[in-house]
């Protein structure tokens, strides 16, 4: 089975708890044993691969600003890239330069993905029911992925995840595990950096950098 396999069925949940007339955002960069698996929440109308008339690939964030700055200040954006995804526009994005970003994302050997696969017209919060309607369909994509480490973004997110309660200040930097089809891997729960989470970004980007910094001193 192939990650692409798997967007069937997310285009089939998105009927049901997404906005109808926009599309699934399933995930993008490194499919073959990357460094970090990055999860995030779900995605949201703000990315321009939501609309139909979008025929390039549906992967995370593409259009916006924010989550770049968090890529950039961890190492694993080009100065040079960054700096063009600042300038530009939303409707400025082209499926050929989403094409770059995301070989860029390939080649620093992350991969990026949601919990929820299901875009919402705006960022109202998902309840814990519907992100667990994913759940199962994110393992088969981390078991397909094989990362060597996962980082799951804020405590909604990394309590379902890891079936747990989590509070990320009271766990940063803390390594969990994970077994998913006999494999182990380890998780580490952020602050989530977008929205009302920017003022937590230079936590994530603080932890982030623990976290590869640690894997690179074994």
């Amino acid at each position: 089975m192939k990650v692409k396999d798997l967007n069937t069925y997310y285009d089939k949940l998105q009927l049901e708890y997404g906005e109808p007339t926009l599309s699934s955002i399933y995930n993008g960069g490194c499919e073959n044993n990357p460094d970090i698996c990055f999860v995030f929440m779900n995605p949201t109308g703000k990315n321009i691969a939501t609309t139909k008339e979008w025929k390039g690939r549906r992967s995370p964030w593409i259009g916006t600003k924010n989550i770049w700055k968090l890529f950039y200040k961890v190492g694993l954006l080009e100065e040079e890239l960054y700096d063009k995804i600042q300038s530009m526009k939303p409707n400025e994005w082209t499926e050929e330069f989403a094409d770059e970003v995301y070989k860029e994302i390939e080649n620093k050997k992350i991969y990026i993905t949601n919990l929820g696969k299901c875009t919402q017209i705006d960022a109202r919060p998902l309840s814990d029911k519907v992100l667990r309607k994913y759940l199962e369909l994110l393992y088969k994509e981390i078991q397909i992925v094989k990362p060597k480490k996962i980082i799951v973004f804020g405590n909604q997110v990394s309590s379902i995840f890891l079936n747990k309660k989590i509070c990320v200040k009271s766990v940063r930097k803390e390594e969990f595990e994970i077994e998913i089809d006999k494999n182990v891997y380890p998780v580490y729960s952020v602050f989530y950096p977008i929205g009302n989470g920017m003022r937590n970004i230079d936590l994530a980007v603080e932890d982030i950098k623990y976290i590869i910094e640690k894997e690179q001193s074994k």
